[in-house]
């Protein structure tokens, strides 16, 4: 099998180093034909300039090169997805497509499964998510994702197909929670990282993982997740990791909200959308999401840090289950 993946950022060109270094043959599909060039000439990726591609990855900007292959990661920023697959659903059609972002559709409300099945009825959509960083994945480390499928036994064969020495793949039928997990740990490690930004200390960030966590679950659930879901991988492991290492976009962009610093704009801050999204998801079910709701503003710039802590340290109180 010819696995396909669209994007050769930083996660998708490690994917492509640990399927490659496990035997497969890899089809990587950036858009820039310039990049592309030079990832063949210097078998480097501009995402991971110290990990040399295996010769088992074919760097292209060809599209008819990646839709060759009947099984495609789309390895895109989450906000890229819809226009992505609606472009080329006839050449989508009949492929399996596993989404690799971790966020909420602005447009459309839904995660990146339900875009693919709207815009390419015909396709088997999937999902791969959880704690992972890309350099880890990309240099051997061990790590462990979850992959979701509703189809059972196209999830066993991805299961096989994309699991490596290094990289564990679990999977799960409740594809909305393993979706939900990825995405709204996100918005809550833009909360983390601009609590220690603003310097309120570890005690801090510790109560905002935990009470955003079961905002996390509050919500999943109401979209018909199944709790247990959350208690895994996709959720509470992902959660851990993205709210405690610079390592992670959102919790840096959250260190630099605390900090009054400047961020990057080129980078993708995947929660800064999806905190949006939660506000938007959490008003039409009548859900009370608190830390959720005051990180959406201050990513709007309603809000300082210290705000947001005003705001939710000044509750009413209330039993802790609640």
């Amino acid at each position: 099998m010819r696995i396909g993946i669209a994007g050769a950022g930083a996660f998708g060109s490690a994917l492509a180093v640990t399927l490659a270094q496990a035997g497969r043959e890899v089809t990587l599909w950036a858009r820039d034909a310039e990049a592309v060039d030079r990832m063949r000439a210097t078998r480097r990726a501009e995402r991971l300039p110290e990990i040399d591609l295996p010769v088992q990855i074919d760097p292209v900007s060809d599209l008819s090169t990646l839709f060759a292959c009947d099984t495609i990661l789309l390895a895109l920023p989450a906000q890229a997805t819809r226009g992505f697959v609606a472009e080329h659903a006839q050449a989508l059609s009949g492929k399996v497509l596993v989404a690799c972002a971790k966020g909420i559709d602005l447009t459309t409300l839904t995660g990146q499964t339900a875009i693919i099945a709207e815009a390419v009825p015909s396709a088997t959509p999937a999902l791969l998510t959880g704690p992972s960083f890309a350099a880890d994945i990309a240099r051997g480390l061990p790590t462990a994702l979850t992959l979701g499928c509703a189809d059972e036994a196209c999830g066993a064969a991805l299961q096989h197909a994309l699991s490596t020495p290094s990289l564990r793949l679990y999977r799960t039928a409740d594809v909305i929670g393993a979706e939900l997990g990825g995405a709204l740990k996100n918005v809550i490690a833009i909360a983390c990282g601009a609590c220690i930004g603003a310097g309120l200390g570890d005690s801090a960030r510790a109560a905002l993982m935990t009470r955003g966590f079961a905002e996390m679950q509050r919500l999943a659930g109401a979209l018909g997740a199944r709790p247990e879901t959350l208690m895994g991988l996709s959720g509470f492991g992902d959660l851990v990791l993205t709210c405690s290492s610079e390592l992670s976009r959102n919790y840096r962009y959250g260190l630099a909200l605390g900090r009054g610093a400047a961020f990057d704009s080129h980078t993708t801050v995947e929660g800064a959308a999806t905190a949006r999204a939660v506000t938007d998801l959490a008003a039409a079910r009548g859900l009370d999401l608190p830390i959720s709701a005051v990180t959406a503003r201050m990513v709007a710039g309603d809000l300082t840090p210290l705000q947001a802590l005003d705001a939710l340290i000044n509750r009413p109180l209330k039993e802790e289950r609640e």
